[in-house]
């Protein structure tokens, strides 16, 4: 792999490497580890499918790091892509066949001026920060640890989630999803949104009570939702969220292969670079924290 050769790496058999670029899913992970691996590179960002298979737990020895922020920049684009639409009401004049000016005028909104909270300031978070700002939009960043992250005006640890949902307009779900956060948002934190608010999650379905934002929706509590991931997933025909025009969703594919090959392909040669060096690697997998 030219990723390796270019960190500074030698590619080699399993039986005598140091370290793994494992590209391939959980189900096809070798059912045993030479002593001689430290390290084992996981091409997802979300690694709960890996949890889950006990792989982690398997080897207690063996560093994992993901690909998370590899596609920061990739994922930015879809969901200020979302958000833009929801704000724009472009659902509503998509699906006009006729001209409904006036009807739509006051359901157009702008990020300028606007308070956008993005749950899960991570790589994404980062990536999409200088989006918003650029155009206008003040961002509160929410992590774990409360550190500033850079762009936005305020960062609140995730202990303090509770302050955000009535003081923003608009939230953006970027966070892992584990144990702890699913159903970060439900119908507790819908209701305390703007009926203009949107809600956009790039992150995993699980993070969002799926039926009570129907609910918030069908109802008029917020102004709607861009879903790049759902819960269930794929969601199925039928389901009310496909009749719902202030529901936008997209297939998961705010990282489709094709744009992913080029960033992966980076993110591996640092990790290598790192690896090779005796620096601590990228992306950190944490059994403790769940990602």
């Amino acid at each position: 792999m030219n990723a390796v050769e270019r960190g500074g790496g030698v590619s080699a058999p399993v039986s005598e490497a140091e370290a793994l670029i494992w590209n391939s899913s959980p189900e096809q992970f070798p059912e045993s580890l030479p002593s001689t691996v430290k390290w084992v590179q996981l091409a997802s960002a979300g690694v709960e499918s890996w949890f889950d298979a006990g792989i982690l737990e398997k080897y207690p020895l063996v560093e994992f790091t993901s690909a998370a922020g590899a596609y920061a920049c990739t994922v930015a684009e879809h969901a200020l892509s979302l958000l833009l639409a929801g704000v724009r009401a472009l659902p509503e004049h998509l699906e006009a066949r006729t001209w409904k000016q006036s009807q739509f005028m006051k359901q157009v909104g702008t990020l300028r001026g606007s308070t956008v909270t993005i749950v899960g300031a991570g790589g994404i978070g980062r990536a999409l920060i200088p989006m918003l700002t650029a155009l206008g939009a003040e961002v509160v960043a929410v992590n774990r640890s409360g550190s500033p992250v850079p762009g936005a005006v305020r960062t609140l640890p995730v202990i303090q989630l509770d302050e955000v949902w009535s003081a923003t307009d608009h939230v953006v779900v970027a966070a892992p999803a584990t144990p702890a956060t699913r159903h970060l948002i439900g119908s507790a934190e819908l209701s305390r949104l703007k009926t203009h608010s949107w809600v956009i999650n790039v992150a995993r379905g699980s993070l969002i009570d799926t039926d009570a934002l129907v609910s918030a929706i069908d109802t008029g509590a917020i102004g709607g939702a861009g879903l790049d991931v759902t819960d269930p997933e794929p969601l199925p025909d039928g389901h009310r969220l496909w009749d719902l025009t202030n529901a936008i969703v997209t297939p998961h594919d705010s990282n489709p292969p094709h744009l992913r090959e080029d960033a992966y392909a980076d993110h591996v040669a640092a990790n290598v670079a790192r690896f090779v060096a005796g620096e601590e690697l990228i992306a950190r997998v944490d059994p403790l924290r769940g990602y």
